[in-house]
């Protein structure tokens, strides 16, 4: 059934409620915030507020089938619509499985409120059954945490926690709720707006025009200039705003992963991606390039490397909301704080009033369409399925049209050089954190905030496994989420470590029996059974090995009206190529 969804707008004034138990407020702060979802698993301390999203149809409640699952999904929900995502667990263990999320979200800038039920206040700090400090340990991982001991706060402290989780940098907010308060009777007052001492804690900064006059002046003087695009530009619904500016400027655009997306893959001025595993013709013309124009990104250490030696010759500005994170990583010559939509949209109409004339870069952009003609992203054929042949296979049957989801390890990385994105938050990973296990889970978040696309999670048989119980979830709530795995038998990525830096020898990789490891050669020894245990959980599922049966196996994925999982058994030796070692520079980077 479709839930009525409200918004904060609909609550311009301040509303006296009826006498309620702080369970029911809680709903209701939810109802006010415009949350139509919310991934929450039970137990003791968390049992009054279950009880309370009972009593109200305006919410749907999902019950995963792990709390790391449901935190996952939250997140999913909130990557593909720029919404707050909701999760909720009980306390201690409940809790605790939560961090891996909220941590996730943390690094990668999502909107997030996780909702904990907590032992009764009385018995707080004396190690009572399933207590844990949770305000205390998310600390670090979290813009703000919420230990609530008097109901009459909670109407204001979910109206701040949504407020500081969608604004300015957006990421995590943990409230934690005694079952005490949950169960004590007030009459709430719902507050419209709330006021915050600092203004930097929901603020938005603007860049002045005089800052933006810099940065025209820097490119009209640029031989060889490159925008650096980051999820911040996703994050601002600043995409349309950036394209106008790179044809503005033409100025070639290259991405990070968290920015896929925000600049079209299509488009001529476009180098995809780069970094550790980026396009070699990307991270060749940033390392050469004499500006650098970083918009909404932080200069993290799986794309700079060696920071040293990375865009050495560059002058680089710096755009980004987070004053934090300017000179952190990277110093830059022009650090500018603003929200990046306002700038890019400055940036435009400063160039458009002052007739901006982009600079000659004709023997720039040849040097980068020889890159690009001579080192694309590719793979040798084989008589067995590839994995990336199958990414490129699924992209082709769904003409680039699918929400991509993804676990972590080499999967990840074969879905972002060989799915082509034109829009933003179409591919959903676990990127700053790397969480084993996100995948499947995001993906049933992403397809209940958009039951209309098809969402497909590309996996790997490790990460899969790790959250696999979420198919029972895919069942019984009816969400047709799909999933690809390419089940190598192996945890790849730490393989290809192996591999390239530690003589090949085997530090616990292989998934199944090692005397007797499962491969496309070898298939009766292959583990586990993926079919099986999706067809244990009422979820259709099927096994491809032979090449010539893998289009109409996605083919038959994609058709398929409910959750499905796709088991393509891939050979283990392939790797990920470019490959930028650890710590090294573009001038290491390996490319066969």
């Amino acid at each position: 059934m479709k839930k009525e969804i409200t918004s904060p707008a609909a609550f311009p004034k301040a509303e006296i409620g009826r006498e309620m138990k702080g369970a029911d407020a809680v709903v209701e702060c939810l109802i006010r915030e415009g949350v139509d979802v919310i991934f929450a698993y039970p137990g003791g301390a968390s049992q009054e507020l279950h009880q309370a999203l009972a009593r109200t149809e305006k919410i749907r409640t999902i019950l995963p089938r792990h709390e790391q699952g449901g935190s996952f999904a939250a997140e999913g929900y909130a990557r593909v619509t720029g919404k707050v995502g909701v999760c909720m667990a009980t306390s201690g263990p409940g809790a605790t499985n939560l961090m891996s999320a909220i941590a996730d979200a943390y690094m990668d800038s999502i909107p997030l409120v996780a909702i904990t039920g907590q032992v009764y206040s009385k018995y707080i700090g004396k190690m009572a059954f399933q207590e844990t400090d949770f305000y205390g340990m998310t600390l670090p991982v979290v813009k703000h945490s919420y230990l609530v001991m008097d109901v009459q706060d909670l109407p204001r402290v979910f109206k701040e926690a949504f407020q500081i989780a969608r604004s300015g940098r957006p990421g995590p907010v943990i409230i934690d709720l005694p079952k005490d308060v949950q169960q004590a009777k007030f009459q709430p007052v719902f507050p419209p707006t709330v006021e915050f001492r600092n203004p930097y804690a929901i603020g938005t900064q603007h860049a002045s025009d005089d800052q933006l006059k810099q940065v025209l002046g820097l490119i009209a003087e640029a031989k060889r200039p490159v925008i650096y695009a980051g999820g911040g530009i996703i994050s601002a619904e600043a995409h349309q705003e950036l394209k106008a500016f790179a044809e503005k400027t033409n100025i070639a655009v290259a991405t990070t992963l968290m920015g896929l997306g925000a600049f079209p893959e299509s488009h001529p001025l476009s180098m995809q991606w780069f970094g550790m595993h980026g396009a070699a013709y990307g991270n060749w013309a940033v390392d050469q390039s004499d500006l650098l124009l970083c918009f909404g990104a932080r200069f993290d250490d799986r794309i700079t490397g060696d920071t040293s030696k990375f865009a050495k010759d560059a002058k680089i500005v710096h755009i980004d909301i987070d004053a934090s994170e300017h000179n952190k990583n990277k110093r830059v010559q022009l650090p500018i704080v603003s929200d990046i939509k306002h700038a890019l949209t400055r940036l435009n109409a400063l160039a458009a009033a002052h007739k901006f004339t982009p600079p000659d870069t004709a023997a720039w952009h040849t040097q980068i369409a020889t890159w690009k003609k001579e080192h694309p992203f590719g793979f040798d054929s084989s008589k067995h399925i590839v994995p990336q042949e199958a990414v490129q296979t699924l992209h082709e049957l769904t003409k680039g049209d699918a929400i991509i989801v993804t676990g972590v390890g080499q999967h990840q990385m074969w879905a972002a050089q060989f799915y082509r994105f034109n829009e933003p938050r179409r591919y959903i990973s676990s990127l700053g954190l790397g969480a084993m296990g996100f995948g499947y889970p995001a993906a049933l978040g992403a397809k209940v905030a958009l039951p209309h696309k098809q969402v497909i999670d590309i996996d790997g048989d490790g990460s899969f496994m790790m959250n696999i119980q979420e198919l029972a979830t895919a069942k019984i709530e009816k969400i047709a989420a799909k999933a690809m795995i390419l089940n190598n038998q192996h945890l790849g990525m730490v393989v290809q470590w192996e591999d390239r830096f530690y003589g090949s020898v085997r530090g616990n990789t292989i998934l199944g029996d090692e005397n007797n490891v499962g491969s496309p050669d070898n298939p009766d020894a292959l583990y586990p059974d993926f079919v099986k245990i999706a067809e244990g959980f009422g979820v259709k599922g099927r096994r491809v090995i032979k090449k010539s049966e893998l289009r109409a196996a996605i083919q038959e994925m994609l058709d398929h009206d409910g959750p499905y999982v796709l088991d393509v058994v891939v050979p283990y030796t392939e790797h990920v190529l470019p490959m930028i070692p650890a710590g090294r520079s573009v001038k290491d980077m390996i490319l066969k």
